[in-house]
């Protein structure tokens, strides 16, 4: 019996994404009010547009579109872990973003 639920834990364990390695997923910035969420060469920013941006399993980067006060400029995101990405606007200081649950819909 004790086997069993090993292999359950084990089949679970194999069952969660893996997202360690990928950049894909949910990010929100330090301060909770800005999220963006990365899908292969898409990402979903604030107010829910959808861009395409240069994708890598550790690297995403884009141009924020127009009417954004920084259009035009290049946000870099790099991979630091699991949990972690360093999001960097332009030419403004890098920022440490970390993981988090997709929003809640229709609320």
């Amino acid at each position: 019996m004790r086997n069993l639920g090993k292999a359950t834990i084990a089949l679970m364990l194999l069952a969660t994404p893996a997202l360690a390695d990928r950049i894909d997923g949910h990010w929100c910035a330090p301060d909770g009010t800005r999220r963006v969420q990365i899908e292969g060469p898409t990402i979903v920013i604030q107010g829910g547009r959808q861009l395409q941006g240069t994708y890598d399993r550790h690297h995403f980067s884009y141009v924020v579109p127009m009417p954004d006060a920084m259009a035009g400029k290049t946000v870099e995101m790099n991979l630091l872990g699991e949990t972690a990405v360093q999001v960097q606007f332009g030419d403004v200081a890098p920022e440490v973003w970390t993981r988090c649950a997709p929003p809640l819909t229709g609320c």
